[in-house]
């Protein structure tokens, strides 16, 4: 079935709250703790989304990707959030899809829409942080044209190193 890529409203936050838990409980089971990624809530998560789409942030694209009706898939990107960054850098904060999605093309349309929407919107660089030791998601970002750049960050979470390496991207305009 296709993959109908749109924007994100209010109303997708529990299916986006939904990807994004059990995206990241799949993606970084034997990463991250088991007790962190356990005790991710989709209500929590939710209601997170729904502040944040309240505020009404333009500067920020939040899409979700569907498949017959249902939200398989959510990304989004903005300003970068880093230090060096130049006023017209983009970073692409996430993409995540449901564990049942994976290598289905959902990832990949997100993708291609976030970076065509960037470019559009006159970023002429995109970058994004991912856990050093995920492969998966390394393999991805690579094969769309993102390479490290040579920057890493240390990130912890509940007490456990889990560095981060940031990839980078060309946009053309």
């Amino acid at each position: 079935m296709p993959v109908r890529i749109r924007d994100m409203g209010i109303d997708d936050c529990e299916a986006v709250a939904t990807v994004r838990v059990r995206g990241w409980q799949h993606a970084y089971a034997g990463l991250m703790p088991s007790s962190y990624l356990d005790a991710m809530s989709i209500e929590e998560d939710a209601a997170k989304r729904r502040a944040f789409l309240a505020k009404g942030s333009r500067r920020v694209t939040n899409v979700v990707a569907e498949r017959d009706g249902e939200v398989v898939g959510w990304g989004c990107c903005g300003p970068s959030r880093d230090e060096d960054a130049t006023a017209g850098m983009c970073e692409l904060y996430t993409i995540y899809v449901l564990p049942e999605q994976i290598s289905t093309g959902v990832g990949q349309a997100l993708m291609a829409e976030l970076t065509e929407r960037a470019t559009a919107d006159g970023f002429p660089e995109m970058r994004l942080w991912v856990l050093k030791e995920n492969d998966r998601a390394r393999s991805f970002y690579e094969k769309a044209g993102f390479t490290p750049d040579g920057a890493e960050e240390p990130f912890e979470v509940d007490g456990v190193a889990v560095p981060e390496v940031r990839y980078a991207r060309a946009l053309t305009v």
